[in-house]
């Protein structure tokens, strides 16, 4: 599985989590990936209604206790919490097992200023990474918003056994393709040149919609929509408008197009 695909694959999966931990959730994807570590996460966003489920287990529900806090009284129910597992490359398998990539990608995690429930004193939890931007639970339950931002110091790979260390730069785009995008509003049905930009748009930065046709049907559909999950996540409609063309564009951009 390619790192782009490993990365939709994971933001999925954490729902409408603050906007500085998906690009930090992306980030340690990316950088253990150079590595040859794969991530994934298994939790990001979680409700009050989910949060108490999961507080149920081991009390009065079947299964083991696997946290301590009830709805409210979890960094997950802001937005501002990942649990993370390690996969293999295909994203197909799944491991919980605290070894050495384990410790790297916490390592990774804390160095852009996530915090690791593996340093809690009592009741360590493992998969867990958070970034409060130091206010309290009782603050956040209060509706204080957290000002948070990623840790922007160089990547420096680990050092190999000779000591020397290994810088893998970005990717870059050297054919400097472009991929103009349309106006308006395209939604199911739509057909011609300007689903045909979208279409290419889509595939650029792996939002996969299939064969560029110019027909907007529920594959492109599909690819919006997951599209909007990452990126527009209170916006999930598979209708394309100007809050995603505007989104698209930003995307595009980041990725030298």
């Amino acid at each position: 599985m390619s790192v782009e695909n490993l990365v939709n694959k994971a933001l999925n999966r954490i729902g409408n989590v603050h906007p500085v931990i998906k690009k930090g959730a992306e980030e340690i994807i990316r950088r253990a990936y150079k590595e040859g570590i794969y991530v994934l996460f298994s939790d990001g966003y979680r409700s009050h209604a989910e949060q108490n489920k999961l507080y149920a287990k081991g009390r009065t529900a079947p299964g083991k206790i696997v946290t301590n806090a009830r709805g409210g009284q979890s960094m997950h129910n802001f937005g501002l919490a990942l649990d993370f597992f390690l996969t293999n490359k295909a994203g197909k398998t799944a491991s919980w097992t605290v070894n050495a990539n384990w410790r790297r990608v916490v390592e990774i995690a804390k160095s852009l200023g996530f915090e690791w429930g593996g340093d809690w004193k009592s009741f360590k939890d493992y998969p867990h990474i958070q970034m409060t931007g130091g206010l309290s639970l009782a603050q956040l339950r209060a509706g204080v918003k957290p000002n948070i931002s990623l840790k922007t110091q160089t990547y420096t790979p680990p050092k190999t056994q000779t000591g020397s260390a290994t810088v893998t730069k970005l990717k870059t785009n050297t054919k400097k393709e472009t991929y103009p995008l349309p106006s308006g509003i395209l939604r199911n049905g739509s057909r011609g040149n300007n689903v045909k930009q979208l279409q290419r748009a889509l595939n650029a930065v792996y939002f996969k919609c299939g064969a560029v046709d110019g027909i907007l049907g529920p594959k492109t559909v599909d690819a919006i929509r997951r599209f909007q999950m990452v990126y527009l996540p209170y916006e999930v409609d598979g209708v394309y408008g100007p809050n995603t063309h505007k989104k698209l564009q930003a995307v595009l951009k980041s990725k030298g197009y």
